[in-house]
């Protein structure tokens, strides 16, 4: 199934035990005592004028590399690390953008997002290989049947909680950090899981440069489609759309936009969730404090019961 195909009515899922640990796997899989898995496809999922290339890479781990969604994986690249020479290179982890049962809903594949990462010099202008990023290149370079040393899973902080099918979930995401919330959404829309029905909002802000740079934009366009009381989506396009200022479009300023909305979601226990580059924390954060000034709140306070009550969920790289 193409990563951009989804289908009408919802997909069985299976092996149904997946659903029964109560406590999420956790590092089953360390540095030193990797686990091989083997690459089933990588396929470029931006425009051409995407600026840069991001891949979706379906990884074969045959039911033995189990996950939640929210969690991810470790990748140890090929080769030796240029610091320690002949020790293997670090762990580079990576947000799963799968549900625990994979693309194929057979609990056997894991899904990564990844960029590309292309050094250019600042004087030519010209790409320094030499200085491009080892585990994404080699990622978007592999083919079928390649094999990937994975570690993990890891993370606690991103897992969904499912204890109340009608919570609100605000989803924030630059760029790959869609990954979870990619997991997260076919979770709740697309799967047919015995006993989890999903009834109540989930809500996406995507921050990309242009349409090109959507990622996962047909699924998240069917979800809206099919569960139009329960699925929102809004998109910040920073090449082509401007604020209200005249600037750029970037997620904060649609944060700010329905600001009014998601502090009244928060009050009411709304959980919100942060993914993707850590540069993207400071502008979310002033235009929430702002806003919360602006409504005669503290926000220093108001975030600190936000993560008292585990309302708070933030994971940037």
């Amino acid at each position: 199934m193409s990563v951009q195909q989804t289908s009408s009515s919802k997909v069985t899922v299976s092996p149904i035990e997946l659903e029964d640990p109560k406590d999420p796997p956790l590092n089953l899989y360390k540095p030193k005592e990797s686990y091989t898995a083997k690459i089933v496809s990588v396929e470029r999922v931006v425009g051409p004028k995407a600026p840069g290339e991001t891949c979706h890479i379906v990884i074969d781990h045959d039911g033995n590399l189990p996950y939640w969604e929210g969690q991810s994986y470790g990748v140890i690249p090929p080769g030796e690390n240029p610091k320690k020479p002949g020790a293997p290179h670090n762990v580079r982890l990576y947000s799963i953008a799968s549900t625990r049962y994979g693309d194929f809903f057979d609990g056997k594949t894991a899904s990564l997002c990844v960029r590309r990462a292309v050094y250019y010099d600042p004087e030519t202008g010209k790409e320094d290989p030499s200085k491009n990023g080892v585990c994404s290149n080699f990622l978007c370079d592999s083919k079928p049947g390649d094999k990937i040393q994975i570690t993990g899973p890891s993370g606690k902080v991103m897992l969904l909680p499912e204890s109340d099918p009608n919570a609100t979930h605000i989803m924030i995401a630059t760029g790959t950090g869609v990954a979870p919330y990619r997991g997260y959404l076919r979770r709740m829309f697309m799967e047919n899981v015995p006993n989890k029905t999903f009834s109540g909002l989930a809500w996406l802000f995507l921050g990309v440069a242009n349409t090109d740079s959507l990622l996962y934009d047909e699924e998240f366009t069917k979800y809206l489609k099919d569960h139009p009381d329960n699925f929102r989506f809004d998109k910040a396009l920073s090449r082509e759309e401007k604020n209200k200022k005249g600037g750029k479009m970037y997620v904060q300023d649609k944060i700010e936009e329905y600001s009014d909305e998601i502090f009244k979601l928060l009050d009411n226990g709304a959980h919100i969730y942060f993914c993707g580059l850590k540069g993207m924390m400071p502008g979310i954060q002033d235009t929430l404090k702002r806003v919360a000034e602006e409504r005669g709140e503290s926000w220093d306070l108001k975030l600190s019961q936000l993560r008292k009550n585990k309302q708070w969920h933030v994971e940037v790289y």
